[in-house]
C-alpha cells in the first residue's frame, strides 16, 4: 500500500511541478482518487486566474466533483503535496473525502514564502480584534433565506 501512497503523492507533485512550468501559480498540486483511480487534479492557480481561492485542492475537489457528477468525495482520498491551508482544510471537510494525504507540512510552505499561520491565529480572535474586523449587521434580513430553506420540502440536504 505505501507504494500506492508515494505513487499518488508523485501525481499530485507532477500537477504541481506542471502548473510552475506553465506560469499558473505556486508550488502546489493534488489528485483525488477513487477505486484506485485519479478522478480529479488540481494545480494552484491564484496568480493566472487572478482567483485567491484556485488552490490546488480546491482545483482538485471541483474537478472531481464534476467528473463525479456530485458535490461529495465520500469514497475518496485526497493526495496533495503540501499539507492543506485553512481553506482548503475546510473545502476538504465540506467535500467529506475519507482520508488525506500530504507530501511537504506547513512549516515546509512557510519557509519558502507561504505561511498560512497568521490565519490560524485569526481565526481564533474576536472578530472587532482581527486584521480585517468582522461586524454583524442586519441579520433580522439576512434570516430570510434560513427560513425559506427550512420550510423547503425538496431541498437536497449536505
Amino acid at each position: 500500500m505505501e507504494n500506492t501512497h508515494k505513487k499518488f503523492i508523485k501525481a499530485a507533485v507532477k500537477a504541481a511541478l506542471k502548473g510552475m512550468d506553465n506560469n499558473e501559480g505556486g508550488p502546489f498540486g493534488c489528485v483525488i482518487v477513487k477505486d484506485g483511480k485519479i478522478i480529479g487534479t488540481g494545480n494552484n492557480k491564484v496568480t493566472s486566474t487572478n482567483d485567491p481561492t484556485a488552490h490546488a485542492e480546491v482545483n482538485a475537489i471541483r474537478d472531481a466533483c464534476k467528473n463525479l457528477k456530485t458535490f461529495q468525495l465520500t469514497g475518496c482520498t485526497i493526495y496533495t503535496s503540501c499539507e492543506p491551508c485553512p481553506m482548503c482544510l475546510g473545502a476538504i471537510y465540506w467535500a467529506r473525502p475519507d482520508k488525506v494525504f500530504y507530501g511537504s507540512t506547513k512549516a515546509d510552505a512557510a519557509k519558502i514564502g507561504f505561511d498560512d499561520d497568521f490565519i490560524y491565529k485569526e481565526i481564533a480572535l474576536d472578530y472587532d480584534k482581527r486584521s480585517i474586523p468582522f461586524e454583524q449587521c442586519a441579520r433580522e434580513i439576512a434570516l430570510e433565506p434560513f427560513k425559506k430553506w427550512e420550510g423547503l420540502e425538496n431541498k437536497t440536504e449536505y
